[in-house]
């Protein structure tokens, strides 16, 4: 995959945004883009960052149904029939899968927004802080339902 990288900034830092291919698995690609970056490796390839994220999908899913007691309240309509249309490749995530990708991977992730009234990348929300707090996953959240990867500079 061709990544396309613009310069980002915000108060404080600087982000380079990667873009993700929006084929309906951008939250999973993103967040294993941002995973392999955080480990010290490369930036996975277009077919490397699709099986990654088929596979991050596929024990989101599972970690859902792991945690049905206390996550099943925050999912509207049935909850079996979410997690199975979950696990479709081209199903969109959200909150949920987020929150249950930093249990998988064991990692924060944190995600962000661009605020046009400041043109500065906003935190929006954290996951999985009881991984530790520093070098967290970084994806940027369009208004949307897109995410892209977003690469601290010294990553």
């Amino acid at each position: 995959m061709r990544t396309s990288e613009s310069s980002l900034s915000n108060s404080l830092d600087q982000f380079q945004k990667i873009r993700i291919a929006g084929d309906g698995r951008c939250l999973f690609r993103s967040v294993v883009h941002g995973a392999c970056l955080r480990s010290g490796k490369p930036a996975p390839s277009e077919v490397l960052q699709k099986q990654l994220a088929d596979n991050l999908r596929e024990n989101v899913a599972n970690e859902l149904m792991k945690r049905r007691l206390d996550t099943e309240r925050f999912i509207e309509g049935d909850f079996s029939q979410y997690v199975r249309r979950m696990r479709q490749p081209h199903v969109w995530g959200g909150e949920p899968e987020l929150l249950m990708s930093s249990h998988v991977l064991q990692m924060p992730i944190s995600v962000y927004m661009w605020d046009k009234n400041t043109a500065n990348l906003k935190l929006i929300a954290e996951y999985g802080q009881e991984y530790g707090k520093e070098n967290a996953i970084r994806v940027l959240f369009h208004s949307y339902g897109h995410y892209d990867s977003l690469k601290a500079p010294c990553s």
